[in-house]
């Protein structure tokens, strides 16, 4: 029998990362991280504007380097995998979505498996089970990205992050951009998405809300470093120990 591999997906060992390269000197963005995903969880990085958590994540697919530190992935680190191949089994989805607008949902969604040369039959069929997987009517795949709604634009973007099927999911402030009602529904389905795949995800939010939904274990950041790490409900029952910004959102009636 198969053991299931319990080493952490990634593995941040004291990571610091300063702007102006490696010079004590430059402005540091996080300081001494020390952080563990494991495989299958959802972990949200959890604060505000500058205190880490988009720094973190480029650094996971190697978009920016540790100034120090190690940064592990599947046990490797970073600085030794061909970056091509690290980011090929990682999906990035961003607030903004990034689609080529000249590009069609189908040639969208087929872009990175047709890099790595899979047959266009095999294309279109991952194509169509994705659209389906995200709640999206496969007619669409024809239209062009200014033809959607905001949903359904970020929809399609995480269809094209899972187009491969990478292990690793990045997620920058995916329903940020979006109203509350179309913000809600997306939370819901990507909830019903995760329980079905299983995916790795580091998941970028500030919305405390978001947080306590849909995260396994919440990173709280602030200024570069991690303050508490902890399950939804233990995040719930320290919430006096947190820090005002967090405190003032419990009592906005969370």
């Amino acid at each position: 029998m198969i053991q299931p591999d319990t080493r952490p997906a990634i593995e941040f060992r004291n990571v610091s990362y300063r702007l102006n390269g490696e010079g004590k000197d430059g402005r540091e963005l996080l300081h001494d991280l020390n952080l563990e995903v494991q495989r299958g969880e959802t972990l949200v990085l959890l604060g505000r504007s500058g205190s880490g958590k988009t720094t973190t994540l480029k650094l996971i697919n190697h978009l920016l380097t540790p100034s120090e530190g190690e940064l592990r992935v599947d046990s490797r680190p970073t600085h030794e995998w061909d970056v091509i191949r690290l980011r090929r089994m990682i999906g990035y989805v961003i607030q903004e979505v990034g689609l080529f607008p000249h590009f069609t949902v189908a040639r969208n969604i087929g872009l990175v498996p047709k890099i790595e040369n899979w047959h266009a039959d095999r294309i279109a069929e991952r194509m169509h089970e994705l659209l389906q997987l995200v709640g999206l009517d496969p007619d669409i795949a024809s239209r062009y990205p200014r033809e959607l709604s905001g949903g359904q634009r970020q929809r399609v973007g995480v269809a094209r992050a899972l187009a491969a099927d990478p292990p690793i999911l990045l997620m920058d402030e995916p329903f940020g951009a979006l109203d509350p009602i179309t913000r809600t529904e997306l939370q819901r389905e990507f909830l019903q998405l995760q329980k079905r795949l299983r995916k790795t995800v580091v998941f970028v939010t500030h919305d405390l809300r978001e947080a306590l939904l849909l995260g396994t274990r919440i990173a709280l950041m602030e200024a570069g470093r991690v303050v508490t790490l902890q399950t939804p409900d233990q995040f719930l029952a320290s919430k006096e120990a947190l820090p005002c910004a967090y405190k003032d959102a419990f009592g906005a009636g969370l």
